[in-house]
């Protein structure tokens, strides 16, 4: 999965995000959290991360998924197997009690799973460095209309220092 990451994002970016998931995986369990990989020929040409969050919602913190990374090695993009990855993980994650999906991308490739704006349901993004268009969400069976409020990613994000957007040229906290 590394490998289809570093692929997937290229140079600098690639093993940042490569890292992230290398800790990502340590935290998904068989009741919370989902890693899909797309297989061609035996080689694994995609993989799909779905990871615990919290909404800090006024009620109570509600538990959230939150999809990052989608990868796929750049020779099979644009043949259906990201969007393979996405519609199986929430499918999955519909038939559980995870009632949002959030994640930060290109709202043109989301918008065909049922993502919208995050901002358009009331929901806050965990960082001004998103951009709004960016910070997007998908209600799945389980969301009540109470559950509104600021997402809070877990602190690996924090950690890789993957949340937003840096201006190029930034230090990074080591």
């Amino acid at each position: 999965m590394r490998d289809v990451v570093t692929q997937a994002f290229g140079g600098e970016h690639g093993a940042v995000v490569a890292d992230l998931v290398d800790d990502l995986r340590a935290t998904i369990t068989p009741v919370a959290g989902l890693s899909l990989v797309a297989e061609h020929d035996g080689e694994v040409i995609g993989h799909a991360m779905f990871t615990r969050s919290l909404l800090d919602a006024p009620r109570r913190l509600v538990e959230v998924q939150v999809l990052s990374p989608l990868a796929v090695v750049r020779k099979y993009q644009k043949h259906g197997v990201g969007s393979a990855l996405v519609h199986r993980g929430l499918d999955i994650l519909a038939e559980s009690s995870v009632p949002l999906v959030f994640l930060e991308g290109d709202p043109d490739y989301y918008r065909r799973f049922g993502f919208v704006p995050g901002g358009d349901l009331s929901f806050r993004k965990p960082s001004l460095r998103i951009p709004d268009a960016a910070f997007q969400v998908v209600t799945l069976p389980g969301y009540q209309p109470w559950m509104t409020g600021t997402l809070v990613y877990s602190e690996l994000f924090w950690r890789h220092d993957a949340v937003g957007l840096r201006e190029p040229g930034t230090a990074t906290i080591q």
